[in-house]
């Protein structure tokens, strides 16, 4: 369950103060996954930060009693004169026992296919293969929620199918909050939406009404 209370979030432009959210009251069901629709500068990564922790409302406040992931895919808190490893095992250490450090660091390299690069700068890298490790990082940690933003658009089709085998597998005991704007995606991952546009944040039991909204409403 995630449940928003009286949310609110606006931010200071030269024309005046622009809000994304205004007073958002609902609630998230339980082992729902969901679509997070809108238009490109909606909000939709300003709710995912939101949700994760990563940012605050001006007011209200989102609560949860489950985990819930990093926003994944914003590439977001990596240090870019350090190593993909480095980054790695330093995010290893905040989440993971001692123990486990060796296999956390592992299963990113393997599953980030990012071969030499894994060991080089962050800032030497493609925004493509920041994403593919910082995906591989969230999933080499269990959360209720994991929070993806266009992830599996990323890499070539190879990878994409990889990935999205992970998603498949990981549903069986999580779920996941995913924007993307390929429909068939998540009618795939998800089953219920959230809209966000001008009449602010709306819930759909179904993932298909919800789609349908959005496509109607943007003549897509």
């Amino acid at each position: 369950m995630i449940r928003f209370e009286n949310l609110c979030k606006s931010y200071k432009t030269p024309a005046g103060r622009h809000y994304l959210f205004r007073q958002v009251n609902l609630e998230i069901p339980s082992g729902k996954s969901v679509a997070l629709l809108g238009r490109n500068g909606a909000g939709k990564s300003t709710l995912l930060r939101l949700i994760g922790g990563m940012d605050r409302p001006d007011h209200g406040r989102i609560h949860s009693n489950k985990s819930i992931s990093w926003p994944v895919g914003l590439s977001t808190g990596f240090q870019g004169s350090m190593s993909g490893r480095e980054n790695v095992k330093f995010v290893a250490r905040l989440y993971a026992k001692p123990h486990e450090l060796a296999a956390k660091v592992g299963f990113v390299e393997e599953f980030a296919e990012l071969g030499r690069y894994f060991d080089m700068p962050l800032k030497s890298y493609s925004s493509g293969m920041r994403s593919r490790l910082g995906f591989g990082l969230s999933m080499a940690f269990d959360f209720d929620y994991y929070l993806l933003d266009e992830i599996t658009a990323v890499g070539d089709a190879v990878f994409r199918q990889k990935s999205a085998a992970l998603i498949q597998q990981r549903r069986q005991h999580s779920q996941f909050i995913f924007v993307s704007h390929n429909f068939e995606q998540l009618r795939q991952f998800c089953d219920v939406a959230l809209l966000l546009d001008s009449q602010g944040l709306r819930y759909f039991d179904d993932v298909d009404l919800g789609i349908a909204q959005y496509r109607a409403e943007n003549h897509v």
